[in-house]
C-alpha cells in the first residue's frame, strides 16, 4: 500500500510520550501507523483528541514490547486487540489489525492480520479508515480523503451491513454528520438507518446517550435532527423529542451570545417533558445522578422563570433555582418564545441580582427551646418565605426576630 500524499509531522507526533510508544512497538520491526480520529481531524487541521495506533502485530507481541519498554500497559480489550498505553498526560489506544471472521451484533469473532487493506475494509466510514506514518505519510486503502474534505460521511462498503454488524453505527453516521458533514447526507446511508431504525431499541442506554451527547454537542446539531427526524430515526430513538424548534432557538441564542452548548440542556430543549417524562429518559438513558436530577429541573422547575417580570421577581427565582439552574431556564424559556434580547439583558443582570444566603440555620431554631424534629424545618421554611417577599432585605438580626416571634406564636400557652 503506497501513501497517497504526505503532511509536516505536529506537534502531537512528535511530542515524547508519542514518540516512546512508538519506538516500543516499532522495536519488533513492525511498522505502525495513527489511525482514525486523530488522523481525520489533523488532516481537517482540528484539536485532536485520542491518539489511536494500529499495528500488525498481535496483541499478546504489543503487551511484550510495551512492558520491554516500561510502558504501562493495559489490557482494556485484548479479546478485540486492543492494548491502551499509558504515558502521561497521553493515552494511546493500540489495536492490532483485524479481519472480521464473524458479526452478531457488536460482538465480532476477529482474526488478526497483517493486512492493512483488510483492516480499513471492516471500518465504519471511510474517513475513520485512513491511516498515518510517524514521518507525515498518508494511507488511504477506501477512499476515506476525499470523502473527508468533501464532508461526505460514507460507510465503507455496504452501509447495511455495516449497521447489521453494530447499531451503534446508524447513530454514528447521524453524530459523524452533525460534525463533518457538507451538503447532502450520504444517500445509501440514510437508506440504511431509515430500514433499520427499529433495531436502536436494542442498543444500551449508555451508549445512546453517548453517541446522543456527542452529536448535541456540535456547533449546530440543528440540521442533522432534521434528518434524524426525516428518516424516521429520532421518533424510535426518542419518543419524546419534539421541540426541534425550540433547540434551533436554543442553538441561535447561544451562537449569538457566546454561551457554550450545553449537551443536557439542548436534550432538555429537544424533548417535550414533565417531571415523569424526565425520569423516564434519564432511566432509558442510564445517565448519572447529576444529570438526572438537572433533567428533572429543567423539565419541571421549583420555581418558573417570567422573562417580562421586574427584578424581585427574578431574584426571587434566583434563589429558589440557584445562578446555573435560572440561566438554563431562561434560555429554554426565550428559545421557545423568541424573547432573544430580554433574555441576553436577563443573563448580564443575573449575577447582580443574586440575593444573600438565607442567614438561618436549624441551630437558630434550637437555640429558642425547640426540640431536633420536622417543626424546626416548617419554622425555617416560614421565616424564609417571609425573609423572600420582603425582597432579601432583612439581614440576620431582623431574621432572628422574626424566628423569635413566630417561635413564640408556635408554643401552646400556659394553663
Amino acid at each position: 500500500m503506497q501513501p497517497v500524499e504526505r503532511i509536516a509531522p505536529q506537534s502531537w507526533m512528535i511530542e515524547a510520550p508519542t514518540r516512546a510508544v512508538l519506538a516500543a512497538l516499532g522495536a519488533g520491526g513492525a511498522a505502525v501507523r495513527f489511525v482514525g480520529g486523530c488522523v481525520r481531524d489533523a488532516l481537517l487541521g482540528r484539536a485532536i483528541g485520542d491518539v489511536d495506533i494500529a499495528t500488525p502485530d498481535p496483541p499478546e507481541t504489543v503487551l511484550r514490547l510495551l512492558e520491554a519498554a516500561s510502558i504501562k500497559a493495559v489490557p482494556t480489550g485484548i479479546a478485540h486487540g486492543t492494548i491502551t498505553a499509558v504515558v502521561p498526560p497521553r493515552h494511546f489506544e493500540i489495536t492490532s489489525l483485524r479481519r472480521d471472521v464473524e458479526t452478531f451484533g457488536r460482538h465480532a469473532r476477529v482474526a488478526f492480520t497483517d493486512d492493512w487493506a483488510a483492516d480499513a475494509a471492516r471500518r465504519d466510514f471511510t474517513m475513520n479508515a485512513l491511516f498515518l506514518d510517524a514521518d507525515g505519510s498518508v494511507f488511504d486503502p477506501v477512499g476515506g480523503l476525499a470523502d473527508l474534505r468533501a464532508g461526505h460521511v460514507r460507510f465503507v462498503g455496504d452501509a447495511e451491513a455495516r449497521i447489521r454488524e453494530d447499531v451503534l453505527r446508524l447513530l454514528r453516521f447521524y453524530r459523524f454528520h452533525a460534525h463533518y458533514g457538507c451538503g447532502a447526507a450520504d444517500l445509501a446511508a440514510r437508506q440504511a438507518c431509515r430500514k433499520l431504525a427499529a433495531l436502536l431499541p436494542g442498543l444500551s442506554g449508555e451508549r445512546v446517550a453517548a453517541e446522543l451527547f456527542k452529536l448535541l454537542a456540535a456547533p449546530d446539531p440543528v440540521p442533522t435532527i432534521d434528518l434524524m427526524i426525516e428518516d424516521g430515526v429520532l421518533a424510535v430513538l426518542l419518543p419524546g423529542a419534539r421541540r426541534r424548534d425550540r433547540l434551533a432557538g436554543l442553538v441561535a441564542l447561544e451562537t449569538a451570545g457566546g454561551t457554550a452548548g450545553d449537551r443536557l440542556r439542548r436534550l432538555a430543549a429537544l424533548l417535550d417533558l414533565d417531571a415523569d417524562s424526565a425520569q423516564e429518559v434519564a432511566r432509558r438513558l442510564r445517565l448519572s445522578s447529576a444529570e438526572r436530577d438537572r433533567l428533572a429541573l429543567l423539565a419541571a422547575p421549583p420555581a418558573a422563570v417570567d422573562l417580562a417580570a421586574d427584578e424581585r421577581a427574578q431574584r426571587r427565582a434566583l434563589h429558589r433555582l440557584g445562578l446555573a439552574a435560572y440561566g438554563d431556564l431562561v434560555l429554554l424559556r426565550a428559545a421557545g418564545t423568541g424573547e432573544a434580547a430580554r433574555a441576553r439583558e436577563l443573563l448580564a443582570a443575573a449575577p447582580r441580582l443574586v440575593p444573600p444566603r438565607f442567614p438561618l440555620r436549624g441551630r437558630d431554631v434550637t437555640r429558642l427551646g425547640l426540640a431536633p424534629g420536622p417543626a424546626v424545618g416548617e419554622l425555617l421554611r416560614e421565616v424564609e418565605e417571609w425573609w423572600e417577599r420582603g425582597d432579601f432585605r432583612a439581614d440576620r438580626a431582623a431574621c432572628l426576630a422574626r424566628l423569635a416571634e413566630r417561635v413564640g406564636a408556635s408554643r401552646p400557652a400556659s394553663s
